[in-house]
C-alpha cells in the first residue's frame, strides 16, 4: 500500500472511530435470519460447509460467518470436481461441476474497533496477486442491479475469478473506502455500524476462457444477492 493511500485509510478509520465513540455505546441491530440457514442448494449446485480455522476466526473478530463450497459434486473434493467437470457430457453439467466458493462475513457492530477485512489485503497475504480489477453491475435474480468488484487473481500456477462486495443497510458497495464512509454516515444517522462482506470465487480451469468463469461467478452471485436481505438486514 503506497503512502497516500495509507494516510487516506488511516484518516478515515480515525474519523470513523471518533464519530462512533461520540455516539451511544451500543448499536441498533435489526433482527435477521441466521446465515447458516442460507440455502444449501443454489441453482444446480449443492453446498459443503467449510470449517474456518480458529486462528482465522480470531483474526476475523466478532462476527457471523458462512464459508461454503458449492458444486454439483456434493461432498466431492475440489480435485474430483475438476476431473468430473472434464468428463461431463453436457455444457451445463460441466459448468455446475466446477466449484464456486461463497464466504459471507456479517458484523452486527463495528463500534469497538472491529472492522471488515478487505480481500484487497487478505488475498495478497495468502500469496495471490491481482491480474485485473474492475467494478461491474451484477444482475440479481430479483431484477435488481448490485455494484460489485470483479477481479482475476493468480498465485503463479492457477487463476481464479473473484467477485466481492460490501452490503450494508440495503446498499451494495464495491469500494472499500466508500463502504467505510457509508458506515460512518449511518453510525451518525441511524446508530448502526452493521455490515457484511460477500465474496464469491471460482477457478479458471486450464484452457477455459475468462468469460466462462465470469458467467459462472456472476450467475451464482446474482442468485445469492437476491437472497441476502433476509440474512443481512436493510
Amino acid at each position: 500500500m503506497n503512502l497516500p493511500r495509507f494516510v487516506l485509510v488511516a484518516g478515515m478509520m480515525a474519523a470513523t472511530a471518533s464519530m462512533i465513540y461520540l455516539r451511544r455505546a451500543t448499536d441498533d441491530v435489526p433482527n435477521s435470519v441466521p446465515l447458516e440457514l442460507l440455502p444449501h442448494q443454489i441453482d444446480r449446485r449443492s453446498a459443503v460447509d467449510i470449517t474456518i480455522p480458529d486462528v482465522t476466526l480470531q483474526l476475523l473478530g466478532k462476527g457471523r460467518f458462512l464459508n461454503r463450497l458449492y458444486s454439483s459434486q456434493g461432498n466431492a473434493d475440489r480435485g474430483a470436481a475438476f476431473a468430473n467437470a472434464t468428463a461431463a457430457s453436457t455444457a451445463a453439467a460441466q459448468d455446475a461441476a466446477i466449484p464456486v466458493s461463497l464466504f459471507i462475513g456479517y458484523f452486527p457492530t463495528q463500534r469497538t474497533g472491529q472492522s471488515i477485512h478487505s480481500p484487497q489485503n487478505c488475498l495478497p497475504g495468502a500469496g495471490w496477486t491481482f491480474e485485473s480489477e474492475k467494478t461491474i453491475l451484477l444482475p440479481g435474480a430479483d431484477g435488481h442491479k448490485y455494484q460489485v468488484g470483479e477481479y482475476v487473481i493468480t498465485d503463479g500456477t492457477q487463476k481464479q475469478e473473484v467477485l466481492y462486495w460490501y452490503r450494508a443497510h440495503g446498499r451494495s458497495i464495491a469500494n472499500d473506502y466508500r463502504a467505510k464512509l457509508f458506515m460512518l454516515l449511518d453510525a451518525i444517522r441511524y446508530n448502526r455500524t452493521d455490515g457484511a462482506l460477500i465474496r464469491v470465487i471460482t477457478p479458471l480451469l486450464p484452457g477455459e476462457p475468462e468469460g466462462a468463469a465470469h458467467a459462472r461467478a456472476t450467475t451464482f452471485a446474482g442468485e445469492v444477492a437476491a437472497m441476502l436481505p433476509a440474512y443481512i438486514p436493510d
